[in-house]
């Protein structure tokens, strides 16, 4: 290539970076300001809550567990959307029920917390083979996991149905309800095969198929709801819940996350390693100091609050 071509060459690419990094920015702000984006809470808006130590809990962490930094909890979770998980508007600081979950296990436990943000479909490796102590990411109990984890349940695993506060659908409550509706759902997740059971019984029955709506950004698909291009959107409670708040969406249907079983969100550690007895305990001991309800009561999840945390709790059979 000779230097004049170079140089056109060279001063092309410049060009196709600086624009992509412009239009970057500039859906970046649209992304922002969407009518269904909420602003992400500043860090200082929800200081953390602290839970007192439980030495009943203490005494049951086993003698020769190796965590994996001395004096520490190590948990994974993975900051997706609020009310789970999310980065505050300072792009660091991880908040959201999992890491307050998190906090009050590891101040029951004794140990200094050390979150560590991870890919959801990377937490099963990183577990088993050591990386973190513990996942707490909204993990559904399944037997199937149960056959290489442990579980503590500190959730009810719920999933809500919401269309647009003034939109004519009034309540869902049983399969044949969705049928010929345009649903928002998560690819490859348990509601979308719920969903897809739905479709199929309503299909044989001679009604029409539900318009399946998939969005990578959340955000986009609950805009789809509000502005009509959606009927509904199926997903679960706790983000439905959450985004509820600002009166811009109505819950019309809620059922099991394993439909028609039910199954519970649990903190999840090594089969075996002996944790989730301690784990268990620290969860009991803040349901019944009150510590437990603040923080569910904070993202708006108490009728997700399970009465007692329990050890490898029943798991959902394949859907």
């Amino acid at each position: 290539m000779t230097a004049p071509r170079r140089r056109t060459f060279n001063i092309a690419v410049i060009v196709l970076v600086l624009a992509a990094g412009v239009a970057a920015i500039l859906y970046s702000r649209q992304h922002r300001d969407a009518p269904g984006a909420a602003p992400k809470p500043d860090a200082a808006d929800v200081p953390p809550i602290h839970a007192d130590r439980d030495p009943a809990a203490i005494a049951l962490l086993p003698a020769d567990f190796k965590f994996v930094t001395p004096g520490a909890l190590t948990i994974a979770t993975h900051p997706g959307a609020l009310p789970l998980g999310d980065y505050a508007a300072d792009g660091n600081t991880v908040i959201g029920v999992e890491p307050d979950i998190a906090r009050l296990i590891a101040d029951a436990l004794g140990l200094r917390l050390n979150l560590v943000a991870v890919a959801w479909a990377d937490w099963p490796l990183g577990l088993e083979s050591g990386k973190y102590d513990a996942v707490i990411s909204n993990v559904t109990v399944t037997e199937e996991r149960k056959q290489k984890f442990d579980f503590s349940s500190y959730r009810y695993d719920l999933l809500g149905i919401y269309t647009r506060t003034d939109g004519p659908i009034k309540e869902i409550k049983q399969p044949r309800d969705v049928a010929g509706l345009k649903v928002v759902v998560g690819a490859s997740t348990n509601q979308d095969q719920i969903l897809r059971h739905w479709d199929a019984q309503n299909i044989a029955a001679g009604l029409p198929p539900v318009e399946y709506q998939y969005f990578d950004d959340s955000v986009v698909g609950r805009l789809a709801v509000i502005t009509g291009r959606a009927d509904v959107s199926f997903e679960p409670n706790a983000t439905g819940a959450y985004a509820a708040r600002d009166g811009k969406v109505r819950r019309v249907g809620l059922f099991p996350g394993g439909w028609p079983q039910s199954a519970a969100i649990s903190v999840t550690t090594r089969k075996g390693s002996g944790l989730a007895e301690a784990i268990t305990r620290a969860i009991n001991s803040q349901i019944d100091n009150g510590t437990y309800a603040k923080v569910l009561q904070r993202w708006n999840l108490t009728e997700e609050a399970v009465p007692r945390s329990e050890t490898n709790p029943p798991g959902l059979a394949e859907l």
